[in-house]
């Protein structure tokens, strides 16, 4: 028992330095490999990559506050038919991942699809007769992240409002304000916090997006990094444009913890009376169903009908033991990371409830920052040190024993799931910190008269109370992990292929029709977790 603290604070501190790697080796490698490396890269890339991503930051960041603060504000201050289903609906577009939109949409939108062939059939049009928006560009992989990334300023501003009192807002009106001023001068600004959190998250994402960018041909950091490591063989250059992303990162991880420690909360006593729905009729009813209707029909109908119809005319065959090894060592990463990472998470909301303090608290705030830094970033960062440890393994092994160990951990399937940690560790310890407060202080001290160590603690009284929000993460960690594509693509073994890289390499190839089948699947698996969230907000 009395190594019991050591251990817990051993292993904590043990997760969060896994979880600092990656990005102390990225700046290490970019510091060491010297100036001509970016010197270049400024004077060819550095400048397309650079613009390239703020305006897509730009066009997502926009986007996501329309259509999330707009589409809260109907279903929680407005009442018309249709809007308990669109309160759920309209979170459904999240099982999505950018990529399979990108490919649902390129089959409908571009020169040989639906849209453009009809338009030429009836107005009888050949191919230079008319101008049609460029679905491949900046402004089409923002439109799909935009469809995808909605839902989280969705959520946390719809549970803002809901959270505010109604007092506030009927004063505005009282004062003669309209209903659209008393919004944007009481309500809009109580809601800003929460706003500007799913703002930050849904733009945390963008940078880190790589198939989307990557399919559509628009360069950024992201695209960079995989270009230089692949293509290009240049390690330096990949550190180099992965500390570039790295800051772009941080700089929105310090905006949103800013933000955040400038929020105020209040607590909403039951005498404060709570915003009544203002009910809506006629045309205002219409307009407020199609304008929630929308973002459903674009980002949920459309593409699953489209994938459907482009699956359905394809020659995969998801019963064949080709895409079944896909679906297997799918099912596997994702399983085995989920499990990691929910008892990484567990080990450090464990040490921070135990022993709170600086240490718990720097420990926790590191392993958090893996959820900032794209995955591409993360995979360079750990295969720049792996790969030096087993050369060097390797150099060792022949000169002494005469016998070549090749790459022991550079190539497994483990330094991947160690990626995924990295990358999703912060999604499983909300989940499980959320759950943990719902266990009062009062069972921890219960359980020490009684004789308990800290151990005995969390299994026999913290573990069957979180049992739900451990279920939670690691539902949301597997489904992440499936979708997960640019550090898949750059770590996987050898000939060791997922659904999510058998999709991207199918799109690559321009064979959507094939490349619509695994995405189903992964869609599929990403509604689960999407329905969680849907239950959950039903309830409240």
């Amino acid at each position: 028992m009395i190594c019991a603290p050591r251990v817990l604070s051993g292993a904590a501190w043990g997760v969060a330095m896994a979880c600092a790697l990656p990005m102390l080796a990225v700046a290490l490698a970019a510091v060491t490999s010297g100036t001509e490396t970016i010197v270049h890269l400024a004077s060819t890339v550095l400048g397309r990559y650079s613009i390239n991503t703020v305006f897509l930051i730009l066009l997502v960041s926009v986007g996501t506050f329309a259509i999330g603060v707009g589409a809260a504000w109907l279903v929680t201050m407005t009442h018309f038919k249709g809007v308990k289903f669109f309160e759920i609906a309209l979170v459904l577009p999240l099982a999505f991942p950018a990529y399979v939109l990108a490919y649902a949409y390129t089959s409908v939108l571009d020169h040989p699809g639906i849209v453009q062939s009809t338009l030429r059939n009836v107005m009888d049009w050949g191919p230079r007769d008319y101008w049609f928006p460029e679905i491949r560009s900046l402004g089409g992989a923002a439109l799909m992240l935009v469809l995808v990334l909605y839902p989280y300023v969705y959520l946390l501003a719809r549970a803002s409002f809901i959270q505010q009192s109604g007092s506030a807002f009927m004063t505005a009106r009282g004062l003669g304000a309209s209903p659209l001023a008393a919004f944007l001068t009481v309500s809009l600004p109580l809601a800003r916090p929460a706003i500007a959190a799913g703002v930050l998250l849904a733009v945390m994402e963008t940078i880190a997006d790589f198939g989307t960018v990557a399919y559509f041909g628009v360069q950024t950091f992201a695209t960079g990094i995989y270009t230089s490591w692949f293509s290009m063989g240049d390690r330096a250059g990949a550190a180099q444009l992965a500390v570039c992303l790295l800051m772009f990162a941080f700089m929105l991880a310090v905006l949103e913890r800013i933000q955040r420690g400038r929020a105020k909360y209040y607590d909403q006593s039951r005498s404060q009376k709570h915003h009544a729905a203002l009910p809506l009729k006629g045309l205002r009813a219409v307009f407020a169903m199609v304008l929630c209707a929308i973002p459903v029909l674009l980002g949920v109908i459309i593409p699953i009908f489209s994938l459907i119809v482009l699956g359905l005319d394809s020659d995969q065959d998801l019963l064949s033991s080709r895409y079944l090894g896909f679906a297997r060592n799918s099912l596997v990463l994702a399983s085995t990371a989920a499990l990691i990472t929910v008892f990484a998470a567990i080990g450090l909301g464990f040490f921070q409830r135990m022993q709170p303090g600086r240490s718990s608290t720097m420990a926790t705030y590191i392993a958090r920052l893996g959820y900032a830094v794209p995955g591409g970033v993360i995979a360079v960062g750990l295969m720049v040190p792996f790969a030096a440890f087993d050369n060097a393994i390797d150099a060792w092994m022949r000169t002494t024993f005469n016998i070549s160990t090749g790459l022991m951990l550079t190539g497994s399937i483990w330094l991947l799931v160690l990626a995924y940690m990295v990358r999703f560790l912060a999604a499983a310890l909300g989940a499980y910190e959320g759950g943990q407060s719902l266990v009062h202080v009062h069972m921890d001290a219960a359980s020490r008269s009684l004789g308990k160590g800290p151990f005995a603690t969390l299994r026999k009284v913290h573990l069957p109370i979180l049992t739900p929000s451990l279920l939670t993460a690691l539902l949301i960690v597997f489904v992440d992990v499936m979708k997960e594509l640019p550090a898949t693509l750059i770590m996987r073994p050898f000939n060791y292929d997922t659904l999510a890289v058998q999709a991207y390499r199918l799109a690559s190839d321009e064979r959507l029709g094939g490349a619509a089948v695994p995405s189903l699947v992964i869609v599929a698996f990403g509604l689960l977790p999407v329905i969680l969230i849907c239950r959950q907000v039903g309830r409240r």
